[in-house]
């Protein structure tokens, strides 16, 4: 089976539902976890990142709720087909540039996947639509658990689990939200959350992960202590904050509504849904910069049709991957032909943004 036979078809994908999920698109729980008797991917033979691939791989296979699932080694997919996947955030940007050595395997429901041989030899994960940060890290416990009977770890009874990266070493263990969060861009109180967010010793990156920008106001918020506290107290700690952003997402929205705001709010989501209804070209930064304010119209139902599947569906099927599995392998100048043909078509279903009547908290509207 092809990788693009197996994926989730994007419509689907974007249909997929979960709590608070108009601020918080996404939750992961990700743990970092080595061989005892092999060297890290960085420093093996070719040979030895093979053996491992295939004691790991054919422990993956025999877990629980892994049958159906996609397994190949990264040398045999294309670039799109990488580039999707990252795109879909079930691989890294640095293991899409592995080869030979080193593979993934992705359960059939796209909420668990597996990366074997990137800067460590196991990289599974749980993803869940939502708000589900402490959900979304059980279910990899339990992958983990299970995997651990039958895989012997690195492991130090002072320092936990031993990681290529001193910053995984303990619990290895990473949650992380995928956040939303166009009203407090758009309000000038973004700087101040995120330094509010850091002080509080959690990381906040771009769409990607580290070293990639917040493109269409997505941030990843997540832990970066993983030594030292127990892994309940990090998803505890992280729960915390992400609630607290989500409130303050939420009251930024309200005040845009308000009469003094709502014409700077409806120029906003006005001015991108005129340029993506009616582009020739387009590139993917603009894109998706643009269709941040049409999913924050949507929210705030200021669309006739306020349809957030579409949108969702237009943040993943106008990325580079995902267009070139669709269309084929195109220049770029082409490429941005036809991501703009897709966004003229479906942000015209949308119909042109109007004003919304807000009650007030005294019932007036």
């Amino acid at each position: 089976m092809t990788l693009s036979e197996f994926l989730i078809p994007s419509k689907s994908y974007a249909s997929l539902r979960g709590p608070e999920d108009t601020i918080v698109l996404s939750s992961r729980a990700r743990l970092a976890r080595n061989l005892r008797h092999a060297s890290f991917p960085s420093y093996a033979k070719k040979a030895e990142r093979l053996r491992v691939f295939k004691q790991i791989r054919d422990a993956v296979l025999k877990l629980n709720g892994m049958d159906s699932c996609f397994v190949e080694g990264m040398g045999n997919l294309s670039s799109d087909e990488k580039t999707a996947l990252v795109e879909r955030h079930l691989i890294s940007r640095e293991h899409a540039a592995r080869g030979a050595g080193s593979g993934l395997v992705i359960n059939k429901d796209e909420n668990i996947s597996v990366m074997i041989n990137e800067e460590d030899h196991l990289r599974m994960q749980a993803i869940l639509p939502g708000f589900q940060i402490r959900q979304a890290w059980e279910r990899i416990d339990q992958v983990d658990t299970e995997l651990e009977q039958s895989i012997e770890y690195a492991f130090h009874p002072k320092y936990g689990y031993l990681t290529a990266c001193p910053t995984n070493v303990g619990t290895g263990i990473r949650v992380s939200a995928m956040i939303h969060l166009p009203a407090l861009a758009l309000t000038d109180q973004i700087r101040q959350i995120i330094g509010a967010v850091n002080k509080l010793g959690l990381a906040v990156r771009g769409i990607y992960g580290e070293g990639t920008d917040a493109l269409g106001n997505l941030f990843q918020a997540s832990n970066q202590k993983t030594l030292g506290e127990t892994e309940d107290a990090i998803v505890t700690r992280l729960e915390k904050v992400i609630r607290q952003v989500v409130i303050n997402e939420a009251n930024a929205r309200q005040t845009l509504l308000e009469e003094k705001g709502q014409m700077t709010l409806l120029n906003h989501v006005g001015r991108a849904w005129g340029t993506l209804s009616n582009c020739y070209m387009i590139e993917t930064q603009e894109t998706l910069n643009l269709l941040s304010f049409i999913r924050l119209g949507v929210d705030l139902g200021m669309f006739p049709n306020s349809d957030r599947e579409i949108v969702n569906e237009l943040f993943l099927v106008t990325q580079k991957g995902h267009l070139q599995m669709m269309k084929g392998t195109m220049e770029d100048q082409k490429r941005d032909q036809v991501r703009a043909e897709i966004l003229r078509e479906k942000t015209a279903l949308l119909g042109a943004p109007r004003k919304v009547k807000v009650v007030s908290k005294g019932g007036k509207k």
